[in-house]
């Protein structure tokens, strides 16, 4: 075997490493990186050049291997909380000449609900097989599928682990482009229900007139022809309704009988039907405004929202703008069928200084166009919208001399500051300044 691997040159060993495990990394017996790959680190959003060389609990939170390398002991799909996931990992130590020189890990599934699914999942594909035609299922959105490690998307998967089992209604709020949608699939994919069908409306899409029969079905003359809606193609599964806030009172004061009673009654028809439906809803705009104002009925808004996601606007989750780009930029690529593109220095420079009232949807229409108006192998401001390269104009104001405006641009670099962090000590390193100086000029602007 050792004559083998000296046979192969450096560069096919190196493909090997990388390509042979999704997720992997070396340490030595002080639990020291010797080796990450590459991949591994794109996760990690960390530079391999800045990973090997430190201890791996600096680089990777909540790892155990430095207990492998105390213990000896192997780790066999050990759970691995990280990012906000839990994971399964492989820990195995290195031991040469009888002695612990050192452990590796690998990342077997990225996520715990494919292991949990994969027996089931085993079952469904071998009751497909003997199936002579069946439509496959339109492709769903996972947690895993959400990008951003930002504080508010962390917690807000945190919660959709905890939640997503249970049957309690969900009211998910957030702009137009934010991907409400997408956490709502994926609450779905992670409940008992996900085997089940996972259906859409759209409240604000479909004319008041029609919106009633979509959504609990008709008896159509004059063949009394049974026409199922919405809650009947969702039975045993999730019913995603989405602007909610567009719902005409009539046809809510009829929502809220069926998610009470759990039945339905079709429009024509004298009977009802019994329905099991887990609600999700989704709006752009605030439930508690509508209800003041008399457009949507209180004791709805209270059976829709046992647990209430807010989804952050684009530009209040910036730390996460990074990875949205790359992984759309990585998606468009290969549809494109082109071999490589990177943005330029300045492209990002646009991208990240634009304020995105479109949210995530505009950067990723942003980015596709991008890709297939580049020119070359790298991404110019000229593949753009020109809305992007349009610096919005500040208010000017005017100021009598230089030191007023000092002392104007220095209270707003403070009030930033205030509003970003609460510990004193952290803003006065940030600026520049001693704690007394920095509290000095908090009383000086009265901030």
């Amino acid at each position: 075997m050792k004559s083998v691997l000296q046979q192969l040159p450096e560069s096919v060993l190196a493909q090997i490493l990388e390509n042979a495990f999704q997720w992997f990394v070396v340490v030595d017996k002080n639990s020291r990186i010797l080796y990450i790959n590459e991949d591994y680190c794109r996760f990690l959003e960390v530079p391999r050049d800045q990973a090997i060389g430190k201890p791996v609990d600096e680089v990777i939170e909540n790892t155990k291997m430095h207990e492998v390398i105390k213990s000896g002991m192997a780790h066999q799909a050990s759970p691995h909380y990280i990012k906000g996931t839990y994971m399964l990992a492989n820990r195995v130590p290195l031991i040469v000449d009888g002695e612990i020189v050192g452990a590796f890990g690998s990342v077997v599934f990225r996520d715990m609900n494919d292991w949990k699914k994969l027996s089931s999942h085993v079952r469904t594909t071998m009751d497909k097989i003997n199936m002579t035609s069946h439509e496959a299922p339109n492709k769903l959105y996972r947690l895993e599928d959400i990008k951003g490690s930002s504080k508010a998307i962390r917690s807000i998967k945190e919660t959709i682990q905890m939640i997503a089992p249970s049957d309690l209604s969900v009211l998910i709020e957030g702009e137009s482009g934010t991907g409400k949608e997408l956490f709502a699939q994926s609450i779905h994919e992670r409940s008992e229900r996900a085997e089940f069908p996972f259906v859409k409306i759209n409240c604000a899409a479909i004319p008041e007139d029609l919106l009633e029969s979509e959504i609990f079905g008709a008896n159509i003359e004059p063949e009394k022809h049974h026409r199922k809606g919405r809650f009947e193609l969702a039975d045993n599964g999730t019913l995603f309704l989405d602007e909610i806030g567009a719902m005409p009172l009539t046809i809510q004061a009829k929502l809220l009988r069926a998610i009470q009673e759990g039945e339905i009654e079709p429009i024509g028809s004298n009977m009802t039907k019994q329905v099991n439906v887990r609600i999700l809803a989704a709006t752009n705009r605030p439930l508690e405004h509508l209800i003041e104002q008399g457009k949507f009925r209180e004791d709805l808004y209270y059976r829709i929202q046992a647990i209430t996601l807010r989804i952050p606007p684009l530009r209040e989750r910036m730390e996460d703008f990074t990875e949205l780009a790359n992984t759309f930029l990585q998606q468009y690529i290969l549809k494109a069928g082109k071999r490589r593109l990177v943005l330029s220095s300045r492209t990002r420079e646009y991208l990240q200084n634009y304020h995105w009232p479109g949210n995530v949807r505009e950067l990723q229409n942003v980015i596709q166009a991008a890709v297939y108006l580049a020119e070359h192998e790298i991404i110019e401001p000229t593949a753009l919208p020109e809305q992007l390269k349009q610096v919005r104009k500040k208010p000017v104001t005017q100021f009598v001399n230089l030191q007023d405006a000092i002392e104007d641009l220095e209270k707003m670099m403070i009030q930033h500051a205030l509003q970003d962090e609460k510990d004193k000590r952290i803003i006065a390193k940030q600026l520049g300044l001693s704690r007394s100086t920095l509290y000095e000029k908090i009383k000086k602007y009265n901030l």
